[in-house]
């Protein structure tokens, strides 16, 4: 009997070591940024069997081979699409400011997706006015409604929101609803849910997470869009998901969340439209491509152009880290970023610092508490090293600050679903507009103004004066960065 327990605990131990060893190579031979591979490996190595574990499920970008086929094969006619964009008559290089410009050229180049002139914008930044207002544009909806969100959780606003999609459903509006099935569990366990299929509306649920598909992709890969679309004439995108404040995470000690959301009419409603439907035929197999933006614009008068930018398995990797990258190297005079989760790739840092060091008023505003325990510590992790260049830090009081947004010399800015973490710009289904208008511009300025003031710049001097806990929980968790 010693013998057997014997040969089985080497057996194990070989088959331990030669799964190491797989694994080992299988990392080394992936091509991603060391700091990524090296955290890996030390996962792997440090906590053996979870390591492992957490390999498996998180460790690499596996969509699954149906889905992976099915997006493949949809992409085109999409990429068509995006191509027959350029003889539209929205898109005007020639009177585009240069920002913008050398985006729509990236963007153009890498996904066939170019910047488009004549939108209007309006900026909401109150939960009641945003809700009220997509209540009142659904009830007005004659054709069509699809919508996608990381999370809807029922009460409050967010339940007269659902009432007026199944109002349309009943009436023969068209309604889409993908909604993430990680972020919304609440949601899919609710009567809601049952009530808007009976209602006629199309309910479904993205990145299905279930025991029998940890192994076929990764848990951590979520849609995080958040996208409205009315009758391919109105839009909505931001950082709002479908949720009441008031009746979300009440719980969680971190405040209210809070959000804006930007409403949108002219051609770039078409480009979110069609990004809806690239998520739903992905999801579904069933097909819808929108109508092209027609468009007769009068080229002498300023259009302020919008670039839609989307992310995500199946899309050109690395391409909202691009433009980010490409917006912040632009700025003369200042920068300045709202983030509810700040874990920055070595790139993006050393972007920041080399802004800052360069001349360039570089602000960040993040949340003083967070949802997330390592990504609050992890964060804190950078702190010291963009204060030394010259960032300034402010910690925002006034709850959960979710908003996601660059504002580049008060002229230019990005804003959409993006977090500056490894799983936003790596990793997640993304959607972030760049727009060159002026006066929206100034208005979110003034937004981010709002938080500064309900927000405490972080010392230079007190931070070094920090315990020996915290630098110790900083240093920790700022090593799982690269997987955060």
């Amino acid at each position: 009997m010693d013998k057997i327990y014997h040969f089985l605990m080497l057996a194990g131990i070989a088959i331990y070591w030669l799964l190491i060893a797989g694994i080992t190579l299988r990392v080394v031979l992936k091509r991603r940024a060391v700091s990524v591979s090296l955290a890996w490996l030390m996962v792997i190595y440090i906590l053996p069997i979870v390591g492992i574990i957490c390999y498996f499920l998180f460790g690499e970008l596996n969509l699954g081979r149906k889905r992976a086929e099915r997006a493949k094969e949809m992409f085109k006619p999409f990429g068509e699409w995006f191509l027959n964009l350029n003889d539209c008559q929205a898109h005007l290089p020639e009177t585009m400011g240069a920002p913008i410009y050398k985006i729509d050229k990236l963007c153009n180049h890498r996904m066939g997706i170019p910047a488009l002139s004549g939108n209007s914008l309006s900026l909401q930044n109150s939960p009641n006015e945003i809700l009220h207002s997509i209540i009142e544009d659904i009830e007005q909806a004659q054709h069509n409604i699809r919508m996608e969100f990381y999370i809807w959780h029922p009460g409050g606003l967010a339940d007269a929101v659902g009432s007026a999609l199944i109002q349309a459903a009943k009436r023969g509006v068209d309604v889409k609803l993908l909604l993430d099935s990680a972020g919304s569990p609440r949601f899919f366990r609710s009567h809601w849910y049952k009530m808007m299929r009976t209602a006629g509306i199309h309910v479904v649920q993205a990145l299905e997470v279930s025991p029998w598909r940890i192994f076929l992709r990764r848990l951590d890969l979520r849609q995080h869009r958040k996208i409205i679309v009315i009758d391919d004439s109105i839009a909505y995108t931001g950082s709002m998901n479908m949720v009441d404040p008031a009746f979300f995470k009440q719980d969680s000690g971190v405040g209210q969340w809070v959000d804006i959301m930007v409403r949108i009419t002219g051609p770039t409603v078409n480009v979110l439209s069609a990004i809806h439907c690239w998520d739903w035929e992905v999801e579904t197999g069933s097909r819808m491509l929108p109508k092209i933006p027609e468009c007769q614009l009068d080229v002498n008068i300023p259009q302020h152009p919008i670039q839609v930018v989307p992310s995500g398995p199946g899309m050109p990797e690395n391409l909202i880290s691009q433009v980010l990258t490409l917006a912040i190297n632009q700025a003369n005079e200042s920068v300045r970023i709202t983030t509810p989760y700040f874990v920055p790739s070595a790139d993006l840092l050393a972007t920041l610092k080399m802004t800052a060091q360069r001349g360039v008023k570089v602000e960040l505003i993040i949340p003083q508490k967070n949802d997330s325990f390592m990504v609050q510590w992890a964060s804190r992790a950078f702190y010291g090293e963009l204060l030394q260049a010259g960032v300034i830090i402010h910690e925002f009081y006034g709850g959960l600050l979710h908003t996601k947004s660059v504002v580049i010399d008060r002229q230019f800015c990005l804003v959409g679903t993006v977090n500056l973490d490894m799983r936003s710009l790596w990793l997640n289904f993304e959607v972030t507009l760049a727009v060159d208008d002026e006066e929206f511009t100034q208005q979110l300025y003034w937004q981010q103004e709002n938080y500064i003031n309900q927000s405490q710049a972080v010392s230079d001097s007190l931070w070094e004066e920090r315990s020996l806990g915290h630098r110790f929980l900083e240093r920790l968790f700022y090593l799982f960065n690269p997987l955060l």
